[in-house]
């Protein structure tokens, strides 16, 4: 008879027991964010300077959200699965930070229809004199 083993558990999980700390802590038992609405694919980026943040006083996922965003933008997607951390704690916590006017978000793009038939002509006739 060979041993049962579990999968793995995801970090914020101790052996043998539940979260370590819950979601609901996290963002105060918040679970929308405030003032804005983010998809899974909304950019984020740092605005605030690497040494205006205090680390002592600022809860720790937000300081890791920052630390990520610095160099170049992330989706929220992204952010939630380097953090090891739900989509909708990333949005609560993304909102706190635009409050602040740490960070800087950009919607993802909304359809702006079809090409111009102007420009569409010209590609036409770019690619006839080929």
């Amino acid at each position: 008879m060979t041993a049962r083993r579990d999968p793995p558990r995801p970090s914020w999980f101790g052996e043998g027991a539940e979260y370590l700390v819950r979601p609901y802590a996290v963002t105060g038992g918040r679970t929308s964010p405030s003032g804005s609405d983010f998809s899974l694919i909304t950019l984020v980026a740092t605005t605030a300077p690497a040494h205006s943040i205090d680390r002592r006083a600022e809860q720790p996922e937000l300081a890791a959200i920052l630390d990520l965003c610095r160099e170049r933008p992330l989706a929220i997607v992204e952010i939630a699965a380097r953090l090891d951390l739900p989509a909708s704690v990333v949005k609560v916590l993304c909102g706190d930070l635009l409050g602040r006017s740490m960070i800087t978000v950009k919607a993802p793009g909304q359809g702006t229809g079809a090409p111009s038939v102007e420009l569409l002509e010209r590609v036409i006739d770019g690619i006839r004199r080929l």
